[in-house]
Order: structure tokens, then sequence, then C-alpha cells
């Protein structure tokens, strides 16, 4: 026990045992929590029963024993009954006349916790008092002396009654108060409407959850706190709400572009209660464990089936070269050169399953997207003919965004190759890029192409479709669309009047911009802990550490002053970095995740779709790439 602790034990001891009163607490197991000095010289109780722990039905027993009941009854089932009245935890007031002629009340009061507090008092007193009024009153009348007496003992019970009543009232205030707080505090809208569909209860969270939206809404109507389009989406399952279903769905909110989780759980007098929270990061984590998930099974599939059909392309090349030495006729020897380019495709071939199957992982870094795309249109515009245009519209904000640049320039270059073939000899290309909400990147590939066919819009994310004929592998925007699923987005294929459209949409992240300010490291490994503290000292961040998500969430509440969080996914207690993501969400803190952990599990993915994640181990330049190094001028 640590002294502060055993010095407030002891001066709770010492006031208990001053005051007039006996005074007894059991807990909800009928056992003694504490007791004070009064209470074992009042019943003459021997030491063992007024110990922390000491049954209440041994007590009981004793003191039946010892005649503090009469002797008219049976002490077990005295016993019985008495265990039976405190399980009830009931608040109680009775007077009554001990053997040894002593006349004292008992006081008894339930515990929030469990268990009651019991307080004797004493009022040998006020009962001669009252008989000796009754003895020398001869002016008073029987009938006079009842009524004072029966006031007098109603006072002492009205008394009584009014302190419990004032705990009771002090404690439901505590706990509205911690309830209130709890549900501000709580990273999701709480509400509830009455039948008529009038907010009469809300947190101040719904601008949180549906940026736009007003915080104070209790007395408002459902249908003038959403918009229109989300009012729409609402409406039929708050209705089967409102018929006593308890529906739970989610809906994508246009005005800031989020995805939203809704319960609705209605109450007994016609209302509905409601829950409502951003699960849009956990969407974009969900879809990239999904994708990864695809792609493991498809490498399980794929790579045995490639080993076997590589050997048997090796044995048609090698004896396709032993023809090419011989004396053949002109016409042989163009069979066995399409032989040799038709086995050399489907190396080429195995090598994109490869690419697709393999454990690629996304490797975000802060990334200049008015740089990226202006390289983008130098790469590109050299293959293309001199007859097709392409125009880059750079939208985008001046940020450094987490992305990986080469992966998505890779898929851009893709998506531009496309459309130069649909283009033919003659067309425009047309790449924007925008920013929906500070929640997506939104980059559209167009050109003035044919567009797609219907059968191309619905099966051109299929693997191995294409409509180029022998010159196609249909592998192109698969893997675009593996890209953009691993980084927890989404594709979408249309055509517009003037030929096809691509759609990208990426996650929007801004990259950490510490500027040299503080850095919080969170790490177990007293090791590595010094090893990462060195690499930030060296880049002129100052730092301080933690080991656990709840020491890290005490120095985020304490130092206001943090600028970035650097984290490990795995932590001292239960928690890992991703609880650590969930506690700073909706700060504006940047986070970055360290990890030792293979790229296919699971929590190592669901990572990468919320926040940069460092692979250990990591060097200097890696982590400087994502946290600038302050100039030391």
């Amino acid at each position: 026990m640590h002294q502060n602790e055993a010095q407030t034990k002891a001066l709770t001891t010492a006031g208990l045992n001053l005051i007039a009163q006996a005074l007894s607490i059991y807990d909800r197991d009928l056992r003694l929590a504490v007791s004070n000095h009064r209470f074992k010289e009042m019943f003459d109780l021997p030491d063992h029963l007024v110990q922390p722990g000491a049954r209440f039905d041994d007590t009981i027993r004793h003191m039946a024993e010892k005649g503090e009941y009469g002797d008219d009854f049976s002490i077990e089932e005295l016993v019985r009954q008495r265990v039976e009245q405190a399980l009830a935890f009931e608040a109680h007031y009775v007077e009554r006349q001990r053997p040894n002629g002593q006349a004292i009340s008992i006081e008894g009061y339930p515990l929030p916790q469990g268990g009651w507090v019991t307080v004797y008092t004493d009022i040998t007193r006020a009962k001669q008092s009252e008989e000796l009024l009754r003895a020398r009153s001869e002016e008073l009348t029987d009938q006079v002396l009842s009524h004072a007496e029966d006031l007098a003992a109603s006072n002492r019970q009205l008394a009584a009654t009014n302190t419990a009543l004032e705990e009771t009232k002090r404690q439901l205030t505590e706990i509205e108060a911690r309830t209130r707080m709890t549900a501000e505090m709580m990273p999701a809208h709480i509400a509830h409407v009455d039948a008529s569909g009038y907010y009469i209860y809300s947190n101040r969270r719904l601008s949180s959850i549906m940026p736009g939206r007003p915080s104070d809404i209790v007395g408002l109507h459902i249908s003038d706190v959403l918009d229109p389009p989300s009012l729409a989406r609402v409406k039929p399952h708050l209705a089967a709400a409102y018929r006593g279903e308890s529906p739970v769905f989610e809906f994508n909110e246009d005005h800031g572009a989020r995805r939203i989780r809704v319960a609705f759980s209605p109450d007994d007098n016609g209302g509905v209660f409601i829950f409502s929270m951003d699960v849009t990061e956990e969407t974009q984590a969900r879809v990239a464990l999904q994708q990864s998930r695809r792609r493991s099974l498809a490498a399980q599939m794929t790579s045995g089936l490639a080993h076997d059909f590589s050997n048997l392309l090796t044995i048609i090349l090698g004896m396709q070269s032993k023809l090419a030495r011989m004396d053949l006729a002109p016409e042989a020897a163009q069979l066995v050169s399409a032989t040799t380019t038709a086995a050399r495709r489907g190396g080429q071939l195995l090598n994109r399953i490869a690419d697709m199957t393999s454990h690629r992982t996304l490797r975000p870094k802060a990334t200049d997207m008015h740089a990226l795309l202006a390289d983008l249109k130098l790469l590109a515009t050299p293959s293309l003919p001199r007859d097709v245009g392409l125009s880059v519209l750079d939208l985008m904000p001046d940020e450094r965004l987490l992305l990986d640049p080469g992966m998505l320039q890779d898929a851009l270059l893709n998506l531009i190759l496309n459309a130069r073939d649909a283009c033919d000899t003659n067309g425009q290309i047309t790449v924007s890029a925008h920013r929906i909400k500070r929640t997506w990147i939104e980059i559209t590939v167009s050109d003035t192409g044919p567009g797609f066919s219907s059968e191309a819009l619905e099966k051109a994310l299929d693997p191995f479709f294409t409509t180029k004929g022998g010159e196609g592998s249909g592998l192109g925007l698969p893997m675009v669309y593996d890209m953009v699923k691993l980084a927890g987005g989404d594709l979408q294929l249309g055509n517009t009047l003037t030929g096809a459209k691509i759609t990208l949409r990426l996650p929007y992240r801004v990259a950490p911009e510490t500027g040299g300010g503080l850095v919080l490291l969170v790490e177990d490994s007293d090791d590595l802990r010094a090893t990462f503290r060195d690499m930030l000292t060296g880049l002129n961040h100052a730092v301080i550490e933690a080991t656990s998500v709840v020491e890290a969430n005490a120095l985020i509440t304490e130092v206001p002053d943090i600028s970035l969080i650097l984290s490990d996914m795995k932590l001292h207690g239960t928690e890992t970095g991703l609880d650590l993501l969930d506690r700073v969400a909706g700060t504006g803190l940047p986070c970055i995740l360290m990890t030792s952990l293979p790229a296919d599990d699971p929590l190592h993915i669901a990572a990468l779709a919320r926040a940069p994640v460092l692979r250990k181990p990591f060097t200097t330049a890696e982590l400087t790439a994502l946290i600038p190094a302050k100039d030391p001028s």
C-alpha cells in the first residue's frame, strides 16, 4: 500500500471511531467492509466479527445467541430472515429496546455499488425524557402524549429519510454528470427522438460525424437537421424502428463524403434511440483487408500453375532456339519465330500474374501531388502519337499527402496507355485530380475514344478480359484496381458524351508536417526506443516517451505541444497501435505506426489503410520520407 493510501486509511478509521454512533458497512456478498470501534463496543462483539470480511450471518447468529433479540424464536430462522432482508438492500429505520434496557435506532441505506451502510444510535435518553414527560405532565392527556411520542419518532425517521434522499440525490447527480461527460467524449453521435421525430436528447457530436450539420439539435425535427439525401437514406430504417425493429445500416453521406454507420433502437414510449458513427477509415481498412485476402488466395491458386507453366515455356524456348539454328525452309523459320514470340509473351504474362498475386505492400510517404502529376505528363507524353493530346488538370491543394507515389504513377501510366490505344491515332486524354472534403483524392482519366462497351463495363476489371485481341493481356485494369483497393479506395468505370472515364478514389491523408516539434514515441522495447529516440533527435525533434496506450493517452492529455506520434503496433497491455489511432481520432494529431509483423498479417493490413506504417527495421532515410528534418538554421 502506498504511503498516501495508508495515511488516508488511518485518518478515515480515526474519524469513524470519533463519532458517537455505531457504524457498519457490508458489501453485496454480506461481508463486513468497514466498521468503527463503537459498533464492537455497543454489541460487545469479538474481534473476528469486526474484521473486514466477517460474515453478516455469523454476526447475527452471535448476537442472537447472546440474547440480543430475546429468546422466543429459532436462532437459525432469525438468521435466515435477517439475511433475506439484508439481500433486499432497502432503506429502513427502526427503533427497539435491547435486553440490557438500552434503546437504539437503526438506520440502513443501500449503496450504489451494492451492499449497505447501517448507523446505530443510542436514543435511551430521548426515550427516558419521553417517559418523564408522561409521568410528570398531568395536563397532557394520554392521547396528546401518544401523539407527541409518535411525532418524535416520526421526526427521527423523517430526518433519517431526508438524509437518505439527499445522499441519493447527490449520487444521482454525480451519475448523471458522469453519463453526460461520457456521452460527450464518445466519438459517436448519441441521440433520442420522440414518436414525432423531434430530438429530445443529443450529445454535441453530430457535426463531427456529419460535417456541416448543427450540434445543438434538441427540439429540432430530424428533417430539419439532416440534408435531404441523408434523410432519404435514413427514413426507411427510422420507420422500421418506429415499428419496433432495431435496424443497423450504413450509408454514404454526400456533404462530407463520409461513410456513416447508424443503429436505431426503439424505446417503450414510441421514440427511438440513435447511435451513429463515422466508419470511413474502418471501411477503407476493411476494403484493404478484403483485397489482400483475395490476392493471397489468388497467389495460392496460381503459384503452382505458374511454376509448371514457366518450366514448359523454358523447354519450348530451348527447342525453338535449336530449331532456329537448323537449316529450315523460310516458312518453317517464320513459324519458329512466331512460336518464340508467343512463348516470350507467355513469360511476360507470368510476370504480370506474379505482380498481381505477390505480397506487394503499399509504402506511403510524404508525396507532392503537384510534382507527381507534372512528372506523369513528362513520362507519358513521349509514348503518345503526335495527334493524341494529354492534359493534366491539377486541382490539388498545396499539401503533401501520404501515398505510394511509385504504385500510383504506374497505375496512372497504365490508364493513359489504355486511353491512347482507345484513341488510336487521334484524340484527347485528360487527367484531372482534386480533393473531396478532406476525405478522398479523386483522380479521373478520360479520353475521346469510343468508350466502354456494355460488356467491357461489366467485365473490364476481370483478369484476362481484353478488347485488344492478341495485343492485350487483360491485366492492366485489374492491377490498377488492386492498387486502389490496397490503399482502401475504390475505382469506377463509366462513359461520358465523348468517350470513356475511369475514376480513382484514394483516402486523403495529409503527411505529418511537424517542423521539428515534439514527438511522442510509443515503444515497449527499451533498446528499440533508444534507437528511435536517436533517429528523431538526429532529425532535430524533441521526444517524450511511453510504453503503452494508457501512458500515451495520459501524455496526450497533459502535454499540449505534441505535434506527432510515432508508435509501435504491439505495446504493453492489451491495446495496440490501432487503439491509439482510435484515441486520437478527430484531434488532427498525425500518427505513424511501426511494426515487425509480416505484410499479410491482418493487423498490419488494417493499419496500412489508416496510417503510414514503417516496417521494422527501417532507416533514418525511410523515417525522413515521412517526417521532414527540421532546418537547424
